[in-house]
């Protein structure tokens, strides 16, 4: 996937099956200084699908680890967010999951810190 070259990629991987990386489904956290961080996923090979979610608009992140994840040291990342496109967004099968969480987890209190905001936007109070 291309960015800009004002862009910075801060983490990248591919969905892996059996730990290896073959797979057409490829993650991103790209930031553009001054402007927005993002969570990117890319699938396809020939035609493409690409969401995007902002890092701010993400409340809450879950580490999940199978058997076979253990065995092969991957993980799946549930990222929730208040996107209506992209509700819950998901790192699948990742290498160091446990090191992409704490990353994402920081990346997340640091964009809200730096747009001041709160959990209290993100709560649905009806």
């Amino acid at each position: 996937m291309k960015f800009d070259k004002s862009c910075e990629v801060i983490w990248h991987d591919r969905k892996r099956h059996l730990g290896m990386p073959i797979s057409f489904y490829r993650y991103y956290i790209v930031k553009k200084e001054g402007e927005w961080m993002k969570f990117f996923r890319h699938k396809g090979f020939f035609s493409a699908i690409i969401d995007d979610t902002n890092v701010y608009r993400c409340y809450d992140v879950t580490l999940k680890i199978s058997l076979i994840d253990k065995i092969f040291g991957t993980g799946t990342i549930e990222i929730r967010s208040n996107d209506a496109s992209a509700p819950v967004f998901h790192l699948r099968h990742i290498k160091n999951p446990y090191k992409v969480r704490d990353l994402v987890s920081s990346l997340i209190e640091l964009e809200r810190k730096k747009r001041n905001i709160g959990l209290t936007e993100f709560v649905d109070t009806n």
